[in-house]
């Protein structure tokens, strides 16, 4: 695994602090540089953050999909290089940003420049800037919260983060209001690999990795292993 990945960043997970900006180092391009599947998989325990306005917003990643440069009809990439995809055939760990129902999701590329692969963001555990999120997704907050409805979907998780087609093209390794960074570890027992949700091409692919009873995982709770009411460190 590489060396990145195994550093760990001691933040309070809690929700009720701010993350510390300084000590969570970004994952460098090569984390990225690597097949989709992999990075999905590995992806998983990483923070995922950006800063508005001063505050840090995000969580730790708990699902994931893959979407590959060859032999996937669901991928954006199949199409070839498009104005509106261009981002996913950029530098590895680019944010790829897309429109959906109204809504975006947010992909970090993969592999070499050009190759057009991917790693949807699913679901994020929320950690930081809870009442940004609130605030965010029009919710009301308090003790009756439920924390599920902040970050579990990728359209959910783009409202809560003020994510859109701004953020297309963003590099969080070099941009200093954005962080993917190492956290808690996730053993490979953790985790689950199942197709992907939503769509109809290349449905069978097992592309799609998760948190093995994790809360704010989205989808079907039959498809864990363990009751869905974990949370990550």
């Amino acid at each position: 695994m590489n060396d990145a990945r195994q550093k760990q960043v001691h933040m309070n997970g809690t929700g009720d602090q701010p993350l510390d900006g300084e000590s969570a180092e970004a994952l460098p391009p090569e984390f990225f540089d690597r097949r989709p599947e992999v990075v999905a998989r590995q992806l998983l325990g990483c923070g995922f953050a950006r800063q508005i306005e001063g505050i840090w917003v995000g969580g730790w990643i708990v699902e994931t999909e893959a979407y590959l440069s060859r032999r996937d009809a669901a991928s954006h990439s199949a199409r070839g290089e498009k104005p509106g995809n261009v981002s996913m055939f950029g530098r590895p760990g680019t944010l790829y940003v897309y429109p959906i129902h109204a809504r975006h999701c947010v992909n970090l590329v993969t592999e070499p420049a050009g190759r057009g692969s991917a790693v949807l963001i699913r679901a994020l555990q929320p950690v930081w800037g809870i009442d940004r999120m609130v605030r965010h997704r029009g919710l009301v907050a308090g003790s009756s919260l439920d924390r599920r409805t902040l970050t579990t979907g990728p359209g959910r998780l783009c409202h809560a983060l003020a994510i859109d087609r701004r953020c297309d093209g963003v590099d969080p390794a070099v941009e200093e209001a954005w962080r993917v960074f190492s956290g808690p570890r996730v053993p490979r027992s953790r985790v689950t690999t199942t197709p992907r949700i939503g769509i109809s091409q290349s449905a069978e692919l097992p592309l799609r990795f998760f948190v093995d009873g994790n809360r704010f995982v989205s989808g079907l709770a039959r498809q864990h292993r363990r009751p869905r009411r974990d949370s990550l460190q």
